[in-house]
């Protein structure tokens, strides 16, 4: 095997991912290991919660949400002079003393059984102004995605920029020792929390893409023992097999609107390039015909083009390519270091988050597709992979190994937030973060 065939076959191995495994999932823990010095002091007080009443912690989980960030540092409630649970109980005075910025205050009442309305407002302690005022209706199952919807809404408040609290996450998590090893699609809370299993199977999981809706997710699963492409309906759990091809199937991108995935397939010869299934009528359009392996597309904002990895120059680069009739060739946008792969498109369309090579390592950077390609490495992991941004725009989730396991773990978009999500138990691979509306 020539050297550039083992270059092939190492990348093709990375693509896949290796699946150290093990037992049990759990919940995660979440540990802030860099965090912005001038975060945002505020108080978060515990809501008044009327008897018999349900008794999750609304005020707790909004808290771990905004320190979760790393933009804020919630009070403890040690240090809380008072408790109170409405602006006019504020005295301002004494919370300026503790040096707190902000103050969310909040109640909770039973209309009726099961029902709750849920009372908060937010205040600047320097100023005094009333910054929100709203209530929410849920029942108790609906309480937890309350709280991380009143995050959503102080992070926006204070910071001018949309929450993503209350959106969900989809990954997989590889259990078990091999031969016995199972295979789960998972989709949680953004933090972690609340997990459901969408799909499990003793056979891979790989590459899960959310629908734009957040409706549904597009897979691959070697289930049959060959890689085939599905697409699940999370509400109902029906789920499609769309591509089968003999050979390779897989990294699914959904088109901006829904009714096309663009899929790597192998020809005969096992090449890999990218096509564009149209999931109405499972016709195949070829957008990219060259030797290299050509792999992991993603749209761009108006689908009018693909962002792909390919190895056409001598080692894995990101190339552009447009798809409008007639168009040929494709368009190198990386040129900063040997390796650059995975390209995932900012919700804003400006930048791709990217894992380049860095000394040996892999490591998640974005590249500025306004400013001629400029790189800035954001991690310093060994083997971080998978990027995926929120749909804010603030953080990207990726995927990175921590004591020899598979983990989650986010950064903010300019590099000076990091958190890790670690599960003591099971692999972690592949996150990927959902758009708003995938709550």
């Amino acid at each position: 095997m020539n050297d550039q065939l083992v270059s092939r076959f190492l990348w093709m191995v990375l693509l896949v991912g290796a699946t150290l495994a093990t037992p049990v999932h759990a919940e995660f823990v979440v540990q802030i290991t860099r965090g912005q010095d001038t975060a945002i002091p505020i108080a978060v007080v515990p809501f008044s919660i009327p008897p018999g009443a349900s008794p999750f912690d609304l005020a707790a989980l909004v808290g771990r949400d905004l320190d979760g960030s790393g933009r804020f540092k919630s009070m403890s409630r040690r240090d809380m002079i008072d408790q109170p649970h409405s602006g006019a109980e504020i005295v301002f005075d004494d919370w300026k003393r503790l040096s707190s910025d902000y103050i969310l205050v909040g109640s909770e009442s039973v209309p009726a059984p099961d029902r709750y309305d849920v009372n908060f407002e937010l205040y600047n302690v320097l100023t005094h102004q009333r910054l929100l005022g709203y209530q929410i209706h849920t029942d108790t199952a609906g309480l937890r995605l309350a709280g991380h919807q009143i995050a959503d809404q102080v992070f926006k408040a204070v910071l001018g920029i949309r929450g993503a609290f209350a959106t969900r996450i989809a990954y997989i998590l590889v259990l078990g020792q091999v031969p016995h090893r199972t295979y789960q699609l998972i989709v949680a809370d953004a933090d972690g929390e609340d997990p459901h299993v969408v799909m499990q199977s003793s056979q891979p999981l790989m590459s899960p893409a959310w629908s734009p809706d957040g409706q549904k997710l597009a897979y691959v699963s070697f289930e049959d023992k060959l890689p085939s492409i599905y697409v699940q309906t999370l509400k109902n759990g029906a789920r499609v097999r769309v591509s089968a091809s003999a050979g390779v199937n897989q990294a699914p991108a959904w088109s901006p609107d829904g009714r096309e995935l663009a899929v790597t397939l192998s020809n005969r010869a096992g090449n890999l390039d990218i096509y564009l299934l149209d999931l109405a009528t499972r016709a195949l359009t070829r957008v990219t015909h060259d030797p290299g392996i050509d792999t992991e597309p993603q749209w761009s904002l108006d689908g009018r083009s693909l962002y792909f990895t390919s190895d056409r120059d001598g080692g894995p680069q990101i190339f552009e390519k447009s798809l409008r009739l007639g168009s040929r060739g494709a368009r190198r946008i990386s040129f900063q270091d040997s390796y650059n792969a995975r390209p995932r498109l900012s919700p804003d369309g400006t930048h791709l988050a990217v894992v380049t090579g860095v000394g040996g390592a892999y490591r998640i950077a974005t590249l500025d597709l306004a400013h001629n390609g400029d790189m800035q490495v954001l991690t310093h992991g060994r083997s971080d992979e998978s990027p995926s941004y929120a749909p804010n725009g603030a953080e990207i989730i990726y995927a990175t190994h921590v004591g020899g396991r598979g983990v989650l773990a986010l950064v903010s978009t300019d590099g000076r937030v990091q958190q890790t999500l670690a599960s003591p138990e099971g692999e972690v691979q592949e996150p990927v973060w959902g758009p708003f509306g995938s709550e």
